[in-house]
């Protein structure tokens, strides 16, 4: 029913996001362009006049065109909200944030990383909750990359990285929490060990979700990624016990309703020979009688039929 935990990193990073600097890209796009225009004006020069080709120009032609190929080479475009992590000969040089046609590196290798929102639905998943019953739930994460070269680095696919982390995090805290309030007073009652925290699924409402936020932040730091949003999407028992739980809380409910009538039954009987002692008519009733009373009120008050009264007409001496 549960997957072993993708276990979060416990070492320090390795990475220190550092910025890269690049060169203005419209600069080195108008050499590149000149860079061409004068390839395509000396190309004529490279022959004499008989036809044949003069080595110095040719090698000088060479040159010019790889300049031109190694700038256009180094030419990158970031649209907002994305970083470039250039990496040369294995070693980390830097990211690039800015938005705009810059230059870096031709020898350097390029990865563009995205850092807008995305969202990521976990689930529905079945895990035991601290009662012991199976229940399907599921929750959203809104998350973006914030340092792109730890996610790149640090992991090999921070996406898949943080679908695993969320996936674990949302089972522990379902684990240690109960459905409802009534599964853990009955956890407690039968003498079975008591859930970590008396706080339920269903009616935990912002605890429960600020410590599935917590506990997925708590995961994504090591490798650059900050959680915006987490938000339980689907909760239910699971299809196996599910009807047998909904009648376990239909009774709950009646029983709860039941007390709450006795209770209310009680006050009005008080209240009835409270008004009888102010009026002094309680001198009248013997604790035989008084006892009757009570009964009788009780019946009609706590009945849930409509009650069909008996008038006695004697007396209950001789």
């Amino acid at each position: 029913m549960s997957t072993a935990p993708v276990l979060a990193p416990t070492r320090g990073s390795t990475v220190v996001d550092s910025d890269l600097k690049a060169v203005n890209g419209y600069a080195m796009l108008a050499i590149g362009l000149a860079l061409i225009a004068l390839f395509a004006w000396l190309i004529p020069t490279g022959f004499d006049n008989n036809g044949y080709a003069l080595p110095r120009v040719w090698l000088l032609l060479l040159a010019i065109l790889i300049v031109a190929v190694a700038t256009a080479k180094g030419l990158v475009i970031l649209q907002p909200n994305e970083s470039l992590v250039c990496l040369l000969f294995g070693s980390y040089v830097g990211t690039e944030h800015r938005p705009g046609l810059w230059w870096v590196n031709p020898f350097n290798s390029k990865t563009k990383v995205s850092r807008r929102l995305q969202t990521l639905e976990s689930g529905p998943l079945k895990v035991n909750d601290a009662a012991g019953n199976p229940v399907d739930i599921g929750a959203v994460v809104v998350w973006r990359v914030e340092d792109a070269a730890k996610a790149l680095l640090e992991v090999g696919s921070y996406a898949d990285y943080v679908k695993a982390q969320s996936e674990t995090a949302l089972r522990r805290m379902a684990s240690v929490h109960p459905y409802d309030e009534v599964e853990a007073e009955e956890a407690v009652e039968q003498g079975g060990h008591p859930p970590m925290t008396t706080v339920s699924l269903r009616d935990g409402g912002d605890a429960i979700i600020e410590t599935l936020l917590n506990e997925i932040r708590t995961r994504m730091a090591p490798i650059g990624v900050s959680v915006v949003e987490a938000r339980i999407s689907h909760l239910a028992y699971s299809s196996e016990i599910a009807g047998a739980m909904l009648r376990k809380q239909a009774a709950s409910a009646v029983v709860a309703a039941r007390r709450m009538v006795v209770k209310g039954a009680v006050s009005i009987v008080e209240d009835a020979l409270r008004e009888l002692d102010q009026k002094k008519l309680a001198d009248a009733l013997d604790p035989e009688r008084k006892a009757a009373m009570i009964s009788n009120l009780l019946v009609v008050l706590v009945g849930d039929r409509e009650v069909t009264p008996v008038i006695n007409t004697g007396t209950l001496y001789s």
